[in-house]
């Protein structure tokens, strides 16, 4: 399978607030869902600027959007926003930004990938398979202390300690290198199960987002977002679990305050006023997306505008 349904659509065009001839980016391609919206909605003097980590994303994308010209994909991270925006806009103002976090179906749906615990398939797990160390490398030479504490922070599994104790116990045996394999193993160790929820799916949530630095990515991220907006620009962010959330929420909140030191001045500095204001609330999928895209039941949107 190599299709991926876009979560909160109608609410994320919405909240980026389209302009015809406005200039756009997707940072989280995927496999182009929220793209091909945004151009539709656009017109003849629109672009769209998409990214993604994920070479195979970005093939897939070249072969669904071959002829359109006023998109341009690019190989990349979203942490690198502050350069790749100036060096593709031609001095166009960016409109809007956008961040669909999380991993793709396909990633999701191709065990070569490591990403699920559902099929056998290599312990990988990187977003983007030309960089870095998989997660089967990092779990042969990870101590128990490190591994519980990617667990417990990441995956906030409870059962963390445990889990590290097993797979550096197991590893004595035979190197872990299968998802089937560390499953089974987390299986055993977690003594409880949440309803609805494989045992594993916390230690592998943890371990992906550790392999691929996904909160300093996306730390990184909304920095750059917020430095290439332009007055009247909106960041749109959907995530998918409380880390990023909370990270988000608290982003945005202290770029929509007035600089604290100054705050109590009688007279506030327009240097110190907000550079952006928080639109609305949290959007989460109605019930109608839920039972459609059972993916998207743990989805939240967060938008914020420039100002300043």
């Amino acid at each position: 399978m190599d299709e991926h349904t876009p979560v909160l659509v109608e609410e994320t065009l919405s909240a980026l607030a389209l302009e015809a001839g406005g200039y756009y980016v997707d940072a989280t391609f995927g496999r182009g869902g929220h793209t091909a919206r945004i151009l539709a909605a656009l017109g003849g003097e629109g672009r769209v600027l998409a990214l993604d980590r994920d070479p195979q994303a970005i093939a897939a994308g070249r072969e669904r959007f071959a002829h359109e010209v006023r998109l341009t994909l690019c190989h990349a991270s979203f942490a690198e926003l502050a350069t790749l925006v100036p060096a593709h806009s031609g001095g166009r103002p960016c409109r809007g930004v956008l961040f669909d976090l999380g991993v793709s179906s396909p990633q999701l749906d191709d065990p070569a990938r490591g990403f699920s615990f559902r099929a056998d398939g290599p312990l990988d797990m990187r977003m983007d398979p030309t960089r870095g160390e998989p997660v089967s490398a990092w779990l042969a030479r990870a101590g128990v202390d490190e591994i519980r504490e990617v667990i417990a922070t990441l995956g906030e599994e409870r059962f963390a300690r445990r889990v590290a104790e097993a797979i550096v116990a197991a590893r004595r045996e035979r190197p872990i290198t299968r998802t089937t394999q560390l499953a089974e193993l987390v299986s055993r160790a977690v003594r409880t199960r949440e309803p609805g929820k494989h045992p594993a799916t916390r230690t592998f949530q943890a371990l992906r987002m550790h392999v691929n630095d996904e909160l300093g990515q996306l730390e990184r991220g909304l920095e750059a977002a917020a430095e290439v907006l332009a007055v009247g620009g909106r960041l749109a962010v959907i995530t998918f679990h409380s880390l990023e959330d909370r990270m988000v929420k608290r982003f945005m909140q202290s770029a929509s305050r007035v600089d604290p030191d100054l705050a109590r001045l009688p007279v506030i500095p327009a240097s110190a006023e907000p550079r952006f204001r928080i639109v609305g609330r949290k959007s989460r999928p109605g019930a109608a997306e839920r039972a459609s895209n059972p993916r998207s039941r743990s989805a939240m949107l967060r938008v914020m505008e420039r100002v300043r």
